[in-house]
């Protein structure tokens, strides 16, 4: 199944800063969800108006998030509300955005794929998450509504670890690890997907082991091309001089940043075990050709003498004594069977079929 394209060139010849929503409709409407908290309290506000969205506070956390991207006059309200220049509002459109970090004036950018294997289309299903991370205040955009922050939202709520100890880039780290996190388990469905695809390459391979092959081979590339800009991302917060980040958090991103190493190092291994599955696939291909041919070669070496024999007799000369010989028949067919047995036999010692 060939993925479906994002097209860009809508865009073309549009001043930059154009605001424009480019990739699916994935909710019915915007969604906006605030959360607020320190180390004694956290509160949860769920369906937030638009028309009343929170002020930023000192000395405690906030996180709004909001699912849905297609409604833009909802993505300019929120970044005239917190100014967010428009330049980061059109990445955030933008669904097909390269995963990045930028620097601006109070805040920093980031945006990175939330990666999922579907089982029934047995391909990577893909969700833009970008962050606007703000002093004592983060922002987060969703493309829908799911469960893949979920788990930082349960940590606050039950106050697990030293989350609601800490400030919001620590909030910031959490989200990024629990979204590469994820990568490990998308790695995992696509390793069972390749042992399955092995097991049929060495026991029985057809003509659909190839397509199999081929359409993990795409869905690997596409990872990479997901993951690889993801380091380089993470290297950017790291060196980041904001001072939106304190130097314990990045101890803990520089963690983030070795796991998304290993999930490249992964996907590497899978391609060159792709690669060795399909030369395998072609080696057995190759070989069941062979042995066909082998066959079809040695039944036809055969009855070449058989032919010859019966060409000769077939020829309509009068003067061919043996025609007249009353035991010719049955002596020519003893002698082609004749034949027939010892080159069979000979080739079965041999081994050649």
């Amino acid at each position: 199944m060939t993925r479906k394209t994002k097209k860009r060139s809508v865009k073309a010849g549009l001043p930059p800063g154009t605001l424009m929503h480019i990739g699916d409709k994935l909710a019915d409407k915007p969604e906006v969800i605030y959360l607020e908290y320190a180390e004694e309290h956290c509160i949860d506000q769920k369906n937030v108006d638009l028309n009343n969205l929170p002020e930023p506070k000192k000395e405690i956390v906030q996180w709004l998030n909001i699912d849905g991207l297609h409604d833009i006059d909802s993505i300019e309200k929120i970044g005239k509300k917190y100014g967010i220049h428009n330049l980061a509002l059109e990445d955030i459109l933008n669904t097909d955005q390269r995963p990045k970090s930028e620097e601006f004036e109070d805040y920093n950018f980031v945006a990175l794929k939330m990666l999922s294997w579907n089982k029934n289309l047995k391909e990577i299903e893909s969700e833009q998450v970008s962050l606007i991370q703000k002093m004592d205040f983060l922002i987060t955009f969703q493309e829908k509504k799911g469960n893949c922050l979920e788990p930082v939202v349960k940590r606050l709520k039950e106050s697990k670890g030293r989350i609601r100890k800490a400030g919001q880039d620590y909030l910031l780290y959490a989200i990024i690890d629990t979204i590469i996190d994820n990568y490990f388990l998308l790695v995992e469905e696509l390793e069972t997907e390749i042992e399955i695809i092995e097991d049929e390459v060495l026991k029985s391979p057809n003509n659909n082991t190839l397509k199999k092959i081929e359409r993990l081979r795409r869905e690997l590339i596409y990872l990479r091309k997901m993951i690889w800009p993801t380091r380089e991302m993470l290297n950017n917060l790291l060196r980041n001089e904001s001072g939106l980040m304190s130097d314990n958090t990045k101890l803990y991103m520089r963690d983030v940043y070795d796991h998304s190493i290993q999930v490249i190092e992964s996907i590497d291994t899978y391609r060159e075990t792709l690669t060795g599955l399909m030369d395998i696939y072609l080696s057995s291909v190759s070989n069941k050709m062979n042995s066909v041919m082998k066959t079809l070669t040695v039944f036809t070496t055969i009855f070449m003498p058989l032919t010859f024999i019966v060409g000769v007799y077939g020829m309509n000369f009068d003067y061919m004594p043996e025609l007249h010989y009353k035991l010719a028949y049955p002596v020519t067919i003893g002698v082609m069977i004749l034949i027939a047995g010892i080159m069979f036999i000979y080739f079965k010692i041999k081994d050649w079929f």
